[in-house]
């Protein structure tokens, strides 16, 4: 994860939402390498200049971007912040609601008492500590937090376990994302007979050689042909999130989920047919009950998998999920820049300004 932060931003490349799940393993095996995927939010930078929008995921936001004014310092927040929940298995700023988290970030109080932390290394805290420094100007840089000791002796570093508690907040994190997936199947399912036709004939005009796969070249060529212009970087990381093989290519399925992944916002029509499968009863909300129906034939109905899906997409605690809160859960953190900055400029302007009034927080630091 530091290695790729430190790789982005010598090249001039802000991510903007770096959070666990936009990173992959690229297969099972102890040695795979980390993936990061999910560049929609990404953008370049030049030294010195700062951006004011509002985007990201709220347990993930430096306190810069609340404040409107801020670097690819917010990059090393961020993963602060997946450092200290690996650590843990809890995020470092929480709250019941977004304007708790918001202002538990402005504060930047970190616990470093709860357990595990009086097992964790002073090196492994110290880092921790730089990374979620509030100031951007004192936050280590990526290169720094590459050079920090904690990192160069990680080798050296004794294997001490962090307990079963651990293991069981971060499986939490680990199917937060099981609604959202579950609901592009059935995405995929209610694909009209055109959408579907129109998946077929792009693939087979980009498998020009009929081998029913195609490569990144053959990719690149095709979407350019349809008119889709998509950076060469994003390019790689659709097809290794897509599930691309040994050889560099992906089959006809892959392409058909890279499809939905690229279209599934671009109409509303989606999401409420999506919504109209988990809402059984037809109340126009999901409720409790109707999450449990329908995952019941995954891996995954435990009452903490339920729970946890509840609790993250749930965003007002009134116990249901509303279709807003359903489409927000779809549109959030996906590479769809305008639904995504959309969202969480509606969210957290009106929370800025609110933390502002109240005096939390000066715009002007």
């Amino acid at each position: 994860m530091y290695f790729m932060l430190q790789a982005c931003h010598k090249h001039g490349v802000m991510h903007r939402d770096l959070k666990p799940e936009n990173f992959l393993f690229a297969n099972k095996k102890e040695s795979s390498p980390l993936k990061a995927i999910d560049f929609g939010l990404s953008i370049t930078f030049k030294r010195g200049e700062q951006f004011n929008e509002i985007v990201g995921s709220p347990y993930y936001m430096a306190p810069e971007v609340l404040k409107k004014n801020y670097g690819p310092e917010v990059d090393v927040w961020s993963a602060g912040v997946i450092l200290y929940i690996l650590l843990c298995g809890i995020p470092p700023f929480w709250a019941e609601t977004e304007q708790g988290v918001a202002q538990a970030i402005i504060r930047s109080v970190i616990d470093f008492r709860r357990d595990p932390w009086p097992r964790v290394s002073e090196n492994a805290k110290d880092l921790v500590r730089k990374m979620l420094d509030p100031n951007p100007k004192r936050r280590l840089t990526a290169q720094e937090v590459l050079d920090h000791p904690w990192l160069q002796n990680a080798k050296k570093a004794p294997n001490v376990p962090l307990g079963e508690t651990v293991k069981a907040r971060l499986k939490q994190f680990s199917v937060m994302n099981k609604l959202k997936k579950r609901a592009l199947r059935v995405i995929a399912e209610h694909l009209s007979v055109e959408e579907v036709a129109g998946i077929k004939d792009a693939f087979e005009m980009m498998d020009v050689e009929k081998r029913g796969k195609i490569n990144l070249e053959e990719l690149r060529s095709g979407l350019q042909k349809l008119g889709q212009q998509i950076p060469e970087a994003d390019l790689q990381i659709l097809m290794e999130a897509a599930g691309v093989h040994d050889d560099g290519t992906l089959n006809y399925g892959e392409f058909v989920a890279l499809s939905i992944h690229l279209r599934r916002m671009a109409n509303d029509e989606h999401l409420h047919k999506a919504f109209a499968f988990f809402d059984q009863n037809q109340s126009g909300f999901i409720e409790i009950e109707e999450l449990r129906a329908v995952l019941n034939d995954e891996e995954t109905n435990s009452e903490d998998v339920i729970s946890a899906i509840m609790h993250d997409v749930d965003t007002d605690k009134d116990g249901c999920i509303s279709y807003e809160e359903f489409a927000g859960m779809m549109k959030a953190g996906t590479d769809w820049r305008k639904a995504s900055r959309q969202y969480s400029r509606e969210r957290f302007n009106n929370l800025s300004l609110k933390l502002f009034r109240e005096g939390s927080f000066n715009l002007t630091n």
